[in-house]
């Protein structure tokens, strides 16, 4: 006989309240679903448990299209920043990418708060151990201590606490991030559900007291000077902002490290778990970089309530003894104290290999998967996969088709296809390079880009949609205004020679003399005589569509193909061994993944351009076959 209780039913349960989970529960409860959303503990809601920041190179663009697509994340950290700054200036501004530091706190509280308030949505502090699952479908969770709760859909936003472990030198224990308890149990059920797990590991750096260090040693970082939102909704912040500093490591550094690298959990062998290439332990990068004589650090300030400081650039798995000596090696260092150790931390995650395109998991219908429980890493990447998958499962409850972004359409279909598609054998994390048409999904249009779509789904508010519909017009009108609006050599001459920029013959638009490189829409004002007044962002457009027209044009025509192989849809109960021509290994793969489009398919690992050809002509030969029987 079971001792497990009934405790309530809900349409969705979220498991895990970290950046995924937040976002998730938000979505289906602001789409009128019934949520439940469970964390281990309620001061890891949105825990920052790494870096106190938000956005960066490629990040900033997640963040900006889950504002657009009605998401939490860039409202909150937009409250909670205490510095801004926009990476990647000095290039083009596909590129462009917005940082900003958090106060943890602040950020924690804010968003626990927006919980909180949110209709249709209840908060519960428990470990789930158990999914109930009934004819290949989840029916609900059971926790720890018996609690049975009735569920129509379940989203697993687990983060690293799945089965966690934490690593310091030799020593390792059980443990969740941040001091707090891992969830050990949910892992064996989920295996027993053929769920399958793999083993990644991350790691976090030391926090210092910062009262402790001497800043005259180091380069002082402030913020810009113009400080720009993260959401769409504000037009400007007013914040005190706070500076992170610049340090370096040097040859003293390194030694300390490389004479005790026996003693790192990750050299040592203690740690089975494959780390994130991109974000490497300050041990992994000696060895890895060995020629590099130092490797900078950032020192950012956890909070305005707090003196503890984070060290960007040094993550480490070595004993405590290490890092006391290593760090005082550092300039600005020599007399710090850790107040938290530095730590590197195993938990269990899915292959993505495993998930539709919709995240909902393949061996059982109705439970979505979202955040680093995928493969990836990160606060952004793991908040746009928690907005998408609850958008999709309250698609899938109400019988509405999945919402997919794809790869023309922005870095969250990049992130997503990347994941689901091509899979990860390492903690997957989002890049500029890693988008194909990233002239077209900047940051500064994620807004023009996906702000209607929100709105079609549901979670785009009317004070949102009506900014969006004003910002859209009064860009069109402008645009229009610049290609029909003539200048005379005699008004243009004397400012263009001021401009050091070619002077004119016959008369020109004012789209054309946009065009060239050394003149920008503000300078032109001066002899734009009848310019309307527009908002700065919009401003902003017109100019980059001008400079960037040919190629602007040039990625349209590319994402015209791309489209073209999207649209040819795949029908999951295709057989794939059945198809003459298509090599085994191409037979195998697809009959695993089963991708949802030729599209799709082509991005496959092991499917070859001769092995779409072959689907090309399968598809046409079935689209014939059907037209013949119509008739």
């Amino acid at each position: 006989m079971s001792d497990n209780f009934y405790m309530g039913t809900y349409d969705v349960i979220v498991v895990g309240a970290g950046h995924a989970g937040c976002e998730a529960a938000l979505a289906t409860a602001r789409l009128g679903l019934k949520t439940l959303i469970f964390s281990i503990n309620l001061e890891a809601v949105a825990m920052m448990a790494c870096n106190p920041s938000i956005g960066g190179t490629g990040k900033g663009h997640l963040v900006r299209e889950i504002d657009a697509l009605g998401g939490e994340m860039a409202v909150n950290i937009d409250k909670a920043s205490i510095q801004s700054r926009m990476l990647n200036t000095a290039k083009g501004p596909a590129v462009h990418s917005l940082r900003t530091q958090a106060d943890k706190l602040a950020y924690h509280v804010s968003m626990k708060k927006v919980l909180e308030s949110q209709d249709n949505l209840d908060i519960k502090q428990a470990e789930v151990t158990d999914l109930v699952v009934e004819d290949g479908a989840v029916k609900g969770i059971i926790t720890k201590t018996g609690a049975l709760y009735n569920a129509k859909a379940v989203i697993l936003a687990t983060g690293t606490f799945l089965r966690g472990r934490i690593f310091i030198g030799k020593w390792n224990y059980e443990g969740g991030p941040n001091g707090l308890s891992a969830a050990i149990e949910l892992s064996a059920n989920l295996k027993k559900h053929n769920i399958g797990l793999r083993r990644f590991k991350t790691g976090t750096p030391a926090r210092l007291d910062g009262k402790t260090l001497d800043y005259s040693k180091m380069l002082e970082q402030p913020g810009d000077e113009e400080i720009i939102p993260f959401s769409f909704l504000n037009d400007k912040l007013e914040i005190s902002q706070v500076s992170c500093w610049l340090t370096y490591t040097n040859q003293n550094t390194h030694n300390v490290i490389l004479q005790n690298l026996d003693r790192s959990a990750l050299f040592g062998g203690y740690i089975e778990g494959v780390g994130p290439r991109y974000c490497p332990s300050i041990e992994d990068k000696l060895v890895r970089f060995s020629d590099k004589e130092r490797h900078q650090l950032f020192i950012e300030p956890e909070g305005l309530y707090t003196d503890e400081v984070y060290v960007q650039g040094m993550s480490s798995s070595l004993p405590e003894d290490v890092q006391e000596m290593f760090y005082k090696t550092i300039p600005g260092l020599e007399n710090a104290k850790i107040v938290r150790p530095a730590y590197a931390i195993e938990y269990d995650c899915i292959d993505p290999l495993d998930l539709k395109l919709s995240l909902e998991h393949r061996n059982v219908a109705n439970l979505f998967c979202a955040g680093q429980i995928n493969g990836s890493s990160g606060y952004e990447e793991a908040a746009a996969q928690g907005l998408m998958a609850g958008i999709n499962a309250a698609h899938k409850l109400k019988g509405r088709e999945p919402f997919i972004l794809d790869r023309s359409e922005g870095y969250i279909g990049v992130l997503i296809d990347d994941l689901v598609t091509k899979g990860t054998n390492e903690p997957y994390r989002i890049m500029t390079s890693r988008a194909e048409y990233r002239l077209l999904l900047r940051q500064d249009n994620a807004d023009l880009r996906l702000t209607e779509k929100g709105h079609e789904i549901g979670l785009v508010s009317k004070e949102r949609y009506e900014k969006f519909l004003l910002k859209k017009e009064m860009i069109e009108n402008e645009m229009e205004r610049i290609k029909t609006t003539y200048i005379k050599p005699d008004e243009a001459n004397e400012f263009l020679k001021k401009c050091e920029s070619s002077p004119i013959k016959n008369r020109v638009t004012l789209l054309e003399l946009l065009r060239r490189p050394e003149l920008s829409y503000q300078m032109l004002a001066e002899i734009d005589k009848d310019r309307p007044e527009i908002s700065k962002s919009a401003a902003q457009q017109i100019e980059i569509q001008v400079k960037y027209m040919g190629y602007i044009e040039k990625q349209l025509n590319q994402i015209d193909k791309f489209k073209k192989l999207e649209n040819k849809r795949l029908d999951e109960s295709i057989d794939y061994s059945q198809i003459d021509g298509l090599r085994i290994e191409a037979q195998q793969k697809l009959n695993k993944l089963k991708p949802e489009s030729v599209g799709q398919a082509s991005r496959i690992s092991g499917v070859s351009p001769a092995d779409i050809n072959v689907l090309l002509i399968y598809l046409e030969r079935e689209r014939r076959k059907k037209e013949h029987d119509r008739k």
